[in-house]
Parts: structure tokens; C-alpha cells; sequence
């Protein structure tokens, strides 16, 4: 893969900063699907909830079910 491809697929990536309540601390958090992002201090992946400011919440059993499905190409979310 050339430099430059390499740039743009990083470009495409979507990162935020949040607090993450796993891990109790400020992180960078990496788009794994839509709605759902992983920590970068801990590892472990999280819902972003929007209502007047932008939270990322432990997922429940349902929201990990969702994302297996959707990475199984069953399902979109």
C-alpha cells in the first residue's frame, strides 16, 4: 500500500475525544460502527448518546449483540 493510500484511508477513520466510563478518564474514542466507539485507553467499546451533550455509556448485552450482527454483515444499524 503506497504512503498516500495509507493517508487516506487514515483520514476516513473517525475519532473523537469523550470520557469514557469504563475507564473514568478523558480518551480518544475510534468509530468501530456507527453510534458505537472504542476506547483507546481501555479497549472497550461504547455507545455514544447525544441529548444536549455528547456522552459515550456502557453498552448493554443488546447493543453488543447489534454490533456482532452488523459485522457479520446480517444487519445494518
Amino acid at each position: 500500500m503506497s504512503e498516500f493510500a495509507k493517508i487516506k484511508f487514515f483520514n476516513k477513520i473517525d475519532t473523537v475525544t469523550g470520557y469514557c466510563e469504563y475507564c473514568n478518564e478523558q480518551s480518544i474514542m475510534v468509530g468501530i460502527v456507527q453510534d458505537f466507539y472504542r476506547c483507546t485507553n481501555c479497549g472497550e467499546d461504547t455507545k455514544q448518546h447525544i441529548n444536549g451533550r455528547i456522552r459515550y455509556m456502557q453498552l448493554s448485552e443488546s447493543d453488543i449483540d447489534s454490533i456482532k450482527k452488523y459485522q457479520n454483515g446480517k444487519t445494518e444499524i
